[in-house]
């Protein structure tokens, strides 16, 4: 580690991020599997959590663009429970305004999968993938119980506690989670 251990731990997490993107790019490569352009429909549910981790990357870039606390103090203005990094009016395929500082959970629904409790891997996608996508959806399935590589939630949130534990081991709502990895970093930085 450097003398900033923060941005170390940021590095670590982006470098993680970007190996897991790699391996949803192949995941989808192989399946076909995909989310309709403009969709965006899981992240509006309001039960979304995620660590404090998770957006360290984001929130160290805006502690550098000067913009941290603007966006702590959107957060801690607003009682919505739906993200606010979320912009329904962005065009493209995602509607996340922060779409390269997104959590976990943003990069993982939808082509990931859980084990289940007899040791086997099981897809995690939303309904409109299933319902739109059934032909995909059941040669996905059927390819991961042959061995198709697909990234596994559970190794992904451990190897993110790897990083840092504490600031991986609990889950708060998203907005929440945003406003403290926010905290987190002008805390550090006051300090230094």
């Amino acid at each position: 580690m450097t003398d900033d251990e923060l941005t170390d731990k940021g590095k670590a997490v982006q470098l993680l991020f970007t190996q897991l993107d790699a391996s949803i790019a192949s995941f989808q490569k192989n399946t076909t599997l995909h989310c309709q352009l403009g969709c965006g429909k899981c992240c509006f549910k309001p039960d979304i959590e995620a660590t404090v981790l998770e957006f360290l990357p984001w929130a160290l870039y805006l502690y550098r663009q000067h913009q941290a606390e603007e966006w702590l103090e959107k957060l801690n203005q607003s009682d919505s429970s739906v993200c606010l990094i979320l912009n329904p009016t962005q065009e493209g395929a995602g509607l996340c305004s922060q779409y390269s500082y997104r959590g976990l959970i943003c990069r993982l629904f939808g082509y990931a999968a859980r084990t289940n409790k007899y040791g086997k891997k099981e897809l995690v996608t939303c309904t409109i993938i299933k319902d739109e996508q059934k032909n995909a959806f059941k040669n996905a399935h059927e390819q991961i119980a042959l061995g198709l590589p697909v990234p596994v939630m559970h190794e992904y949130y451990l190897q993110l506690a790897s990083i840092d534990f504490d600031l991986a081991r609990e889950f708060f709502p998203i907005n929440i989670a945003l406003r403290k990895a926010i905290e987190k970093v002008l805390s550090y930085y006051a300090y230094r």
